[in-house]
């Protein structure tokens, strides 16, 4: 399926020549007059980028990125801005907008940037299914299960974990068996990878 671009602009003539750009690259785009009128289009399953303007009527780019954000909408924005607004494009990239670009810009640079914020946004969809998929895998182990493996990430030996459990090290060998194998863990490298995602590592 083909990334669809949502292009937010105010000037009808910019956001169809950004319109125009985007499809002869074999993009799909959707093109809005206000920041408002994205926001009433969401939650959009086949939301992918968007690029909007920075200075426009009511609610400003900065505004919309920020929204986004309060929303948890975890998409790529790319914000252009006219030759006075650096400083907003600056304070948007703060907020967590992918790049900016004054107008007017390089349309290969344009390109360019949309297809490195797809790509972006596609290894963050594949973290965030391997980070869900590892949390249920967390969730299913027994507390002392899960007693076993915090003292494995944080570096113990099976006698010390035993020692701070109060219980035999044969019986964290078996714990710790167990846990391997509800985790899907070839090695101990791999359970800390697990754990690291799952951010149980602080």
């Amino acid at each position: 399926m083909q990334p669809v671009i949502h292009v937010i602009d105010d000037d009808e003539a910019l956001r169809e020549s950004v319109a125009f750009l985007l499809r002869a690259a074999d993009f799909e785009v959707k093109g809005f007059a206000s920041a408002q009128a994205f926001l009433a289009t969401l939650p959009d399953a086949s939301l992918n980028c968007v690029i909007t303007d920075v200075r426009m009527p009511d609610m400003s780019g900065l505004d919309l990125v920020k929204r986004l954000k309060e929303l948890k909408v975890e998409v790529p924005v790319i914000v252009i801005t006219g030759h006075g607004d650096v400083a907003l494009a600056v304070e948007a990239m703060k907020l967590g907008a992918a790049d900016f670009f004054e107008k007017p810009f390089n349309d290969n640079l344009l390109l360019a940037s949309v297809r490195a914020a797809l790509q972006q946004q596609a290894h963050q969809t594949k973290r965030h299914a391997e980070r869900a998929d590892i949390e249920q895998r967390i969730a299913k182990l027994s507390a002392r299960e899960k007693d076993v493996l915090t003292g494995l990430i944080e570096g113990h030996a099976n006698k010390q974990i035993a020692f701070d459990l109060g219980i035999s090290p044969r019986t964290v060998e078996i714990y710790r068996a167990n846990l391997m194998t509800k985790m899907h863990a070839d090695s101990l490298s791999d359970l800390v990878r697990m754990a690291l995602i799952a951010e149980m590592l602080g």
